[in-house]
């Protein structure tokens, strides 16, 4: 059973982080959470151990849940981005290499990647906010600006092209500009989906294309606002007919009201043709990467939850996504636990909540997911998730931080966790890059998109070209 490392607190590190900390002592005063390492209950880890599931590290299909903890402040262990040094780059596990598909991008963040074997990056970040923020929402943007969240959104996507067939990207195009924080994408045919922040917009593609300036046409409005979760997940189902748009909450459990939730929290599904929207599954936090399943197409996706309750509580998650399913948010979290400090409570709501499939291990941030459909790698990977985890802030010590790969069997996960690629936080707590994004490319490869690094990474079997 492979553990994702944590990354140890740097005392240094403490100490540069303390403006920042005491701006959240101001402002967060009341929130819940606790400063303590993480505990694990000893019969869990010798049951964990025992069934080798995962179980002890809050990881898999039957994780461990602690009490939640409650503390006059919330716990805040940012690793501050610093990029990566020349030349250096993230750890591969065993079995794997790495190299640099593409560098000096900016903030890229999703990947699709095209029949050609053209490569597009989304280079976003978070919109101007439409709404005046309070003093948790600006001490929040310090820790996120801190963390490399704060530059401003290139608004574009960008054309990656291998020519010679050698791993790195030697042609770069502006391909789509004048954007609204895009981040999904998804090709149907001879169209280009782009899931913008506040909008699902299409364009006209044509193969081998390395720009396109027709001005992209709105299919349908999106939830914007507050946009305290702006990304927007995409993925079109197998007959192009429908198209599902992942929507994050507008807050971490409904503070601001559930009248800023219309249609958040959720799976959309969106006609392609009319542009119909309705919710085909709700109660998912913030279901930041979405994907069909390549041996039947069953809808998958990663979910960030809640924070502000524990070290260890609750999981982020790996889950297929059922029509007309409710997963819990915000009154409960993995399955029928309910969260106290919602209020009122909805018990009917709580009755019916689906618990998710597979815990990825709390507050990790998965932000990617891709299923391996290449041949370029071992067997055992075929039909597997690659997931990208951007990496916790509200967890002593640091979690997340890597590319995880979770196996699959007969269309479910089917073994325990394990790291591909690590290295992405310092001996000093700084975050040289942070993973989002995740696709396999055209010879096998599994692209992963770096937003602080600005870079693609490229993981192949160790000693393939």
């Amino acid at each position: 059973m492979s553990r994702i490392p944590t990354v140890p607190a740097s005392p240094a590190r403490a100490l540069r982080a303390a403006p920042v900390l005491a701006v959240l002592a101001l402002a967060l005063a009341g929130c819940m959470s606790s400063d303590d390492p993480p505990t694990e209950n000893p019969a869990q880890v010798q049951a964990g151990a025992d069934r080798a599931d995962g179980a002890a590290t809050g990881t898999g299909p039957d994780p461990y849940l602690p009490a939640p903890e409650s503390a006059a402040l919330p716990v805040v262990e940012i690793a501050p981005a610093v990029g990566w040094p020349v030349d250096a780059m993230p750890v591969p596990g065993d079995g794997f290499s790495v190299t640099a598909f593409a560098r000096d991008l900016d903030h890229p963040r999703q990947v699709l990647v095209l029949p050609n074997g053209d490569v597009l990056v989304a280079e976003a970040n978070k919109p101007e906010t439409e709404t005046t923020p309070g003093p948790k929402q600006l001490a929040m943007g310090a820790v996120q600006k801190r963390a490399g969240a704060g530059v401003a959104s290139a608004d574009r996507i960008t054309l990656l092209r291998d020519t010679d067939g050698d791993g790195v990207a030697d042609e770069r195009h502006a391909f789509l500009t004048g954007l609204t924080s895009p981040y999904g994408m998804a090709l149907v045919g001879d169209t280009l989906y782009v899931a913008n922040a506040d909008a699902l917009v299409k364009v006209p593609y044509a193969s081998g294309a390395t720009s396109i300036s027709t001005t992209p046409e709105r299919v349908a409005e999106l939830p914007a606002g507050r946009n305290h979760h702006w990304t927007k997940s995409l993925v079109a189902a197998r007959d192009g007919g429908k198209l599902y748009v992942g929507v994050g909450s507008n807050s971490n459990i409904a503070e601001n009201g559930m009248e800023e939730e219309v249609n958040r929290a959720a799976v959309l599904e969106v006609d392609a043709a009319g542009g119909a929207v309705r919710e085909y599954a709700g109660g998912l936090r913030n279901p930041t990467a979405l994907a069909l399943h390549p041996s039947n197409g069953q809808l998958w996706a990663v979910v960030n939850e809640r924070d502000e309750i524990g070290n260890d509580l609750p999981p982020d998650y790996l889950t297929s996504v059922r029509e007309g399913g409710f997963y819990g948010w915000p009154y409960a979290y993995w399955g029928r636990n309910v969260d106290a400090r919602v209020q009122p409570q909805k018990p009917e709501l709580v009755a019916r909540s689906i618990t998710p499939d597979y815990a990825l291990g709390a507050h990790v941030a998965p932000l990617g997911l891709a299923f391996y459909t290449g041949d370029a790698l071992d067997a055992r990977y075929r039909d597997g998730a690659f997931i990208g985890l951007h990496g916790s802030w509200n967890r002593k010590p640091k979690i997340g931080y890597s590319v995880v790969f979770v196996p699959f069997s007969g269309g479910k996960p089917s073994g325990p966790i394990e790291t591909v690629l690590g290295g992405f936080v310092d001996d000093e707590g700084d975050a040289q890059g942070r993973p989002v994004g995740v696709a396999i490319d055209a010879r096998g490869g599994v692209l992963v998109a770096d937003d602080v690094g600005n870079a693609v990474w490229r993981l192949t079997p160790a000693g393939a070209r």
